[in-house]
């Protein structure tokens, strides 16, 4: 696996759960994986180009359709990621139980490019979990997927706000905000 030195930093892209399983969640919105896909492709592709590690995550539990038996365990379609590394997560953090923490300081990872799918659950709490680690983390939300959701008061939430939120809460404390076209600039 080649890597690439980002000034003093070592770097790979972690792409979080952009798995077959959330088709079928009731939530799936097929027009927000259709906006997210060519961000999320265009952000490997530039991995790949750099020579960057990708590292693929996929959320697996006992809870079909998160499960092996499920067949949903596998990367979403109209996605080429053909990772460098694969690890399995049971919680929101793809750093908790996984391994991914001891391959990244094995490899000498200093910074971690975020993207996948949930903006606002796993990669959010991937993103707040690297940082407490000590790893400068880029958050790239054009590269992540998520789909409207209605609070307690019945408000519903578009995607662009939950984004945005995401954005607002993350930005300079635990990540640096990025676009796919930005992501892997010193």
């Amino acid at each position: 696996m080649s890597t690439v030195t980002a000034g003093t930093q070592t770097t790979a892209l972690i792409v979080i759960d952009a798995q077959e399983s959330f088709r079928h969640r009731p939530y799936w919105v097929q027009a927000e994986y259709d906006a997210y896909r060519p961000g999320q492709q265009a952000l490997v592709n530039q991995a790949r180009a750099r020579g960057i590690p990708v590292i693929q995550i996929f959320h697996v539990d006992g809870d079909a359709p998160f499960t092996h038996e499920s067949g949903t365990i596998r990367t979403l379609e109209g996605l080429d990621i053909t990772p460098d590394a694969t690890f399995h997560k049971a919680r929101h953090s793809a750093l908790v139980g996984s391994g991914l923490d001891v391959w990244l300081i094995s490899h000498g990872i200093r910074r971690v490019v975020i993207s996948g799918v949930r903006t606002e659950q796993c990669c959010e709490t991937t993103t707040r979990h690297a940082s407490d680690l000590g790893f400068d983390v880029t958050y790239v939300t054009e590269a992540t997927l998520t789909f409207p959701m209605t609070d307690a008061q019945g408000r519903i939430w578009s995607t662009a706000e939950i984004k945005a939120a995401t954005e607002l809460v993350l930005d300079g404390r635990f990540a640096r905000i990025a676009t796919v076209a930005t992501a892997f600039d010193a």
